[in-house]
């Protein structure tokens, strides 16, 4: 995966922004669709989840001002903040479209590099 292949700013907002695959279809289900409050059942049903793991997706999408909840129970809706943001994420939509077998590896290559450092933390050395 080249800079001429993925906008560096895309790359750059996935690695700041998205944990997972799904975080990202999640993500990209709620901005294509934005005119649509989403229960986490129905995003699960679209992209393939558990209902356990749509909410916990959208609860972190919240946080990170990806999204805003709505009404009890809460329903999601895609949300962005400025036109900048949204920019972006729609070039991250057209980006994924493209290249999705090259994003979908650069974010497990994100979680391997987190496991290994952790691992690393336990690593023991050898005193002889």
């Amino acid at each position: 995966m080249t800079a001429p292949d993925i906008p560096q700013q895309v790359l750059q907002f996935i690695a700041e922004q998205i944990d997972t695959v799904p975080q990202l279809e999640c993500l990209l289900l709620l901005q294509q669709y934005d005119h649509h409050a989403w229960g986490p059942d129905e995003v699960a049903a679209r992209i393939y989840i558990s209902r356990e793991t749509a909410q916990g997706i959208l609860d972190v999408l919240v946080r990170r001002r990806l999204a805003a909840a709505e009404g009890t129970p809460p329903r999601y809706r895609f949300s962005a903040g400025d036109a900048a943001k949204r920019e972006l994420i729609a070039e991250v939509a057209a980006t994924y479209q493209r290249h999705l077998v090259p994003i979908a590896t650069f974010i497990h290559s994100k979680a391997s590099a987190s496991v290994r450092e952790f691992a690393r933390a336990f690593d023991l050395k050898k005193d002889r």
